[in-house]
């Protein structure tokens, strides 16, 4: 099997895998979880928004060889907006006002203004580190303009959230890559004085996660420190999706079991926790029961999905070379008696 689209598919179904086994904890405090279900290691169905936004957002960026904007992003949105009202209980408000302000003629730039603090873009962004494959430098800066769709203004940090997330899916395609290098991958690329918080805050977690004994103590202590006013905000989500696979050790099928038990925005938690994780140790990895029934459940073939998305990070990386290239040739080519070539 081709290493990058195993990858790649783990992604996709490891993301999808999550968003359906969190779905029917969401909302939930880990005593309730634990009170209704036991120990969550199972799911159903195909998940909620936040993988109905990444199938969107995948469109997008195949569509453009790669290259997708906030503009990109917002056409796909309407050429599926008979899809998103069919699906509309089950998109965050944010969202579906974003979606209603495009269909009004707003800009895509705009159309974020007065949006809450959310993971509506984190969660779905795991595309951008797919088409951006071994570049996390690349999907942290495509990241957090596409994310500028969803979050902007005093909700910025949300850009931040998106563009870590991507960046760790892009690292877990390098060579070697481990947990701990697709975590500091996450935060490196992120602006030092824009990303302030939120490089601190995925460093924090991600050093409770190291310093844990286990699942059980980790989450009670992440619990008491890191909660956000409401528990759909990125500043929550996200560092503890990045602490979850520092914990699992890279393991997908963990990190979408502890972030479906995890307590309040499970689904989205577990879904970025399983994307990362997926690209890390790939589709090969996970349980071939659980394939099975999220390729039957989803609306959408994954495995093409997966190909698409490695076919468009081989065009885009093929058309930023030969840029490089045809430009290295002309104003860089030796001039008449010169030898050698740079």
């Amino acid at each position: 099997m081709n290493v990058m689209w195993d990858k790649a598919l783990g992604c996709l179904l490891a993301g999808l895998i999550g968003d359906a086994m969190g779905r029917p904890t969401e909302g939930k405090e880990p005593e309730e979880i634990a009170a209704q279900f036991g120990w969550v290691s199972d799911f159903e169905g195909d998940g909620t928004d936040d993988s109905i936004m990444k199938h969107i957002l995948a469109d997008a960026l195949i569509k453009t060889g790669g290259f997708a904007t906030i503009d990109d992003w917002a056409s796909e949105c309407l050429a599926q907006r008979d899809l998103i009202r069919s699906k509309q209980n089950r998109f965050f408000i944010s969202v579906q006002h974003t979606v209603r302000k495009l269909q009004a003629g707003y800009l895509p730039k705009a159309a974020s203004i007065g949006n809450m603090a959310s993971s509506s873009s984190a969660m779905c962004i795991a595309p951008v580190g797919i088409v951006n494959a071994g570049h996390p430098r690349a999907a942290a800066a495509q990241a957090e303009e596409l994310a500028s769709l969803l979050h902007s203004g005093d909700v910025a940090f949300c850009q931040d959230a998106a563009a870590a997330v991507a960046a760790a899916v892009a690292s877990a395609f390098l060579p070697g890559a481990t947990p701990e290098s697709v975590v500091n991958d996450a935060v490196r690329y992120l602006k030092p004085t824009s990303g302030r918080e939120m490089i601190r805050l995925i460093g924090d977690a991600a050093e409770l996660a190291r310093r844990s004994p286990d699942y059980e103590r980790f989450r009670r202590d992440y619990h008491a420190r890191f909660r956000q006013s409401s528990p759909i905000d990125s500043r929550e989500t996200v560092p503890a999706a990045l602490a979850l696979t520092l914990l699992a050790n890279g393991d997908p099928k963990d990190a979408v079991i502890y972030g479906a038990n995890f307590g309040r925005d499970t689904d989205t938690i577990a879904t970025m926790a399983g994307a990362i994780c997926g690209a890390l140790r790939g589709a090969s990895s996970l349980p071939p029961q659980w394939v099975e029934k999220v390729q039957a459940a989803s609306g959408r073939d994954q495995t093409l999905l997966a190909k698409r998305l490695i076919e468009t990070a081989v065009t885009k990386a093929e058309t930023e070379l030969n840029a490089w290239q045809a430009a290295r040739r002309v104003h860089f080519a030796p001039s008449i008696g010169e030898g050698g070539v740079l």
